[in-house]
């Protein structure tokens, strides 16, 4: 008999994936491989999507805009039942962290792929997230106990925390609503700032305040739990590379972290995820200071992250997959704990972006689309020549990863992957890889979260080293 989830399903036989582009196509091969049957969803722009050909079904959801397809939580819900789904995978992005999806997908007795609601929502509020990091015994970032909404109140509580203050929208993330107020002039502006483009971006203006370090590292640790009670910490992954809290470059394990740290970390991350009765795939994440060697719980994504790719590649295990056998009620494989972890990964973001124009957008027509093949190289995309990149969505292409046994020998690698990456008829963020991997302090490894802002784009766009 089919194990049990916990949301009482018997097994799984037919996935919708409520999702498109490169995650969606990946989540039709997992399902794929393990005997599933799927369900595309497309909107008017992506009907042409490889995603929607690879599926065993496809059913058109709405016109292009997200608000009218992909976030369009009835239409999705009324095609699962009518084409006789049985779960709901979200993906990233779009409705993956949304507790009221997730409950709605459990009324309409459809399995949701990833955590249950409740942690949902608390994960997905930072302030209660912290709160709960902070009874558990994680390390916190100093910082406001709640939320605000009233820049009056918020700044008689940043005068207690003393500045520099980053200030960050309760719900959501990806950098909106987030702003750096480096002194008490001019706070209460900034927070109205925050506070518009929270509530625009999330329906939700609350912002709280936290200690802002300026230069700090990004580590993130993926975890798995399962619904028998295991939960597991797979390595961290290193995202310092960013710009405006956009990641572009991934890579574990992290070249900053002792031995003795990595163990603290990867146990904070663990303890965390279990002290809520975390199911399936998370991200807990820490900014690491690397002059004290302290680091600090910052948030939880309670879904798969798009670097997801990094931690396969050192471990040799397909995620989406394990999303899909923990949803139908099964242990966490035993191929799962870091011990198998070898090697050096990263990712690079391969977006439809103009990096020397602000990183400007480039939505249009792939003329030609050539990633380099061989050994340890993946590409993860839903690219190809004649593609359309419309202009609704997140303008990423796709991903490729190398691996090597040293982090000298991936560099070494996807240097050589990157000469080889044709791509024509749009401007993407190819040489902007091309001259970071030629970067002598990313070589070293003498990076932080703002150093592509502060210095490496003055650089490359000036024609420097």
């Amino acid at each position: 008999m089919a194990a049990k989830n916990k949301s009482g399903a018997q097994g799984l036989r037919r996935v919708l994936i409520a999702n498109r582009g490169e995650i969606a196509l990946r989540a039709v091969r997992a399902a794929r491989a393990l005997g599933l049957e799927t369900v595309a969803v497309y909107s008017d722009a992506d009907a042409a999507s490889p995603h929607v050909w690879a599926a065993n079904h496809a059913y058109r959801i709405g016109p292009g805009p997200s608000s009218k397809s992909y976030l369009n939580v009835p239409g999705l819900l009324h095609l699962a039942k009518a084409a006789g789904c049985d779960a709901v995978y979200p993906g990233y992005g779009f409705l993956s962290e949304r507790a009221e999806f997730a409950a709605a997908c459990a009324e309409e007795k459809l399995v949701f792929v990833g955590p249950t609601p409740e942690v949902i929502r608390i994960m997905g509020d930072k302030a209660e997230a912290k709160a709960t990091a902070v009874r558990l015994g994680v390390p916190v970032v100093p910082g406001s106990v709640g939320a605000f909404t009233d820049a009056k109140a918020a700044e008689a509580e940043a005068g207690k925390i003393g500045f520099p203050l980053l200030l960050k929208a309760r719900a959501g993330g990806g950098g909106r609503g987030m702003r750096v107020a480096q002194s008490p002039e001019g706070f209460a502006a900034l927070f109205d700032q925050a506070a518009r483009e929270a509530e625009a971006a999330f329906g939700d203006g609350a912002i709280y305040l936290e200690r802002f370090f300026p230069a700090v590292r990004h580590i993130e640790v993926q975890v798995f739990g399962d619904a028998h009670g295991t939960v597991r910490a797979l390595g961290e992954r290193d995202c310092t590379i960013q710009r405006r809290h956009q990641k572009l470059v991934e890579e574990g394990p992290s070249p900053a972290l002792s031995a003795a740290t990595r163990a603290r970390i990867l146990a904070a991350a663990e303890k965390l995820a279990k002290g809520v009765g975390y199911l399936g795939a998370g991200t807990v994440e820490f900014i690491y200071d690397s002059a004290s060697g302290e680091f600090f719980f910052i948030e939880m994504n309670t879904r798969i992250q798009v670097e997801h790719p990094v931690t396969e590649m050192l471990i040799g295990h397909d995620l989406v997959q394990e999303q899909f056998r923990v949803a139908r009620g099964e242990k966490l494989a035993a191929a799962l704990p870091p011990e198998g972890a070898r090697g050096h990964a990263i990712e690079f973001r391969i977006n439809a972006e103009d990096w020397r124009n602000n990183f400007r957008p480039m939505p249009g027509t792939l003329k030609r689309w050539r990633p380099p093949v061989g050994p340890g190289i993946r590409i993860d995309s839903f690219a190809h020549d004649g593609a359309v990149v419309p202009p609704f969505y997140d303008s990423m292409l796709g991903k490729m990863i190398v691996h090597g046994e040293s982090r000298e020998a991936a560099l070494a690698k996807a240097r050589d992957a990157m000469a080889r990456f044709e791509v024509e008829g749009l401007a993407t963020t190819l040489d902007f890889h091309r001259r970071l991997l030629d970067d002598g302090d990313f070589k070293s490894g003498a990076v932080h979260t703002r150093w592509v802002e502060t210095a490496f784009l003055q650089r490359a766009l000036n024609g420097g080293e």
